[in-house]
């Protein structure tokens, strides 16, 4: 009797932790809301790789392109997985801004956080010999009369740039509503633009701006970074240190379905924090100029939240909120 207590004791011990792992039993598909070649398909690629290279996941790895609607195509198709852990989004500020600005219905709190993978902080940058030498100049400038200077992004308004360039400026007393942004269909053709003299200013992430840096046609002016970028871009001041009190990230991360369980949240946390460790991985942030800001699933459940409330306080006080 006491052997017979024992073993359904330990039963009951054993099987609940049994239930409780989880791992993938089919292929894993890697969403892209964009077309290939991109920033968010070039991190999905990598990930792929690095997973079955390292047999992070045992199962095959494939990644799929859904573009179009500025992600909202992708995101659908997630949401249409629930509780299926064999499916990811590569996906950045947009799961916020597509809500807010009443691209889709679907927002944040209707997919499971997983990770914060990377993150490029936007800078502002000047011809070479523009009259504004310093982030203050620009700030000063614009404080006084927000219409005066014309500042470049690509894409869209509303968007990661437009949204960090925005908070730099509102937290140095510009009226944000009165600035003279100019969209171009590309960060490629907002470079074009500065470069030609159309505009005073670009605001981009600095990866977009490395070689027109390094052949001295550009100036940075500052960053929304928290601290000083590295490599080329050391020398170039935060915000921060120029007493504009901002930063803000334009990040890379993974989304799964609505409805993941504990279990599968957890292998998922094991396998990408495994991954983000590796020298690959880390090599590839360095050449693409992004900075290592790794969150698991619930740090990212905990940016997100605050998040959202940021970029809707803003992307409203721009008028661009539904």
């Amino acid at each position: 009797m006491r052997r017979l207590l024992v073993t359904s004791i330990l039963a009951t011990l054993v099987i609940p932790n049994a239930l409780a792992q989880w791992k993938p039993e089919k292929p894993v598909e890697i969403i892209i809301g964009t077309s290939a070649g991109g920033p968010q398909d070039r991190a999905g690629r990598l990930i792929q790789k690095i997973l079955q290279e390292q047999r992070l996941v045992t199962t095959p790895v494939n990644v799929l392109n859904r573009p179009g609607g500025g992600g909202v195509i992708g995101l659908t198709y997630l949401g249409q997985q629930p509780g299926d852990a064999h499916y990811m989004m590569v996906n950045s500020i947009t799961l916020f801004t597509n809500h807010i600005t009443g691209r889709t219905q679907l927002s944040y709190a209707d997919f499971t956080p997983l990770a914060v993978i990377g993150a490029e902080f936007v800078a502002v940058a000047v011809l070479a010999d523009s009259p504004l030498k310093t982030g203050r100049d620009l700030a000063e400038r614009l404080r006084s009369d927000p219409g005066s200077l014309s500042v470049s992004i690509g894409t869209a308004f509303g968007n990661a740039t437009h949204i960090s360039h925005a908070l730099a400026m509102k937290a140095a007393g510009v009226d944000i509503r009165k600035m003279k942004t100019v969209v171009f269909n590309s960060g490629g053709d907002a470079m074009t633009a500065l470069l030609g003299g159309h505009v005073d200013a670009m605001a981009s992430a600095p990866s977009t701006l490395r070689q027109h840096v390094k052949s001295g046609k550009v100036r940075l002016l500052a960053t929304v970074a928290p601290q000083r970028l590295t490599g080329d871009f050391a020398a170039v001041p935060t915000w921060k240190e120029l007493g504009i009190e901002v930063t803000f990230e334009l990040w890379r991360g993974l989304a799964g379905p609505r409805n993941l369980s504990a279990a599968q949240v957890r292998f998922w946390d094991d396998a990408l924090g495994r991954m983000v460790k590796t020298g690959e991985w880390k090599d590839q942030l360095a050449l693409s100029g992004m900075e290592d800001v790794y969150r698991n699933s619930a740090q990212t459940a905990t940016y997100w939240k605050a998040q959202d409330t940021q970029v809707r306080a803003v992307l409203t006080e721009l008028g661009l909120a539904k």
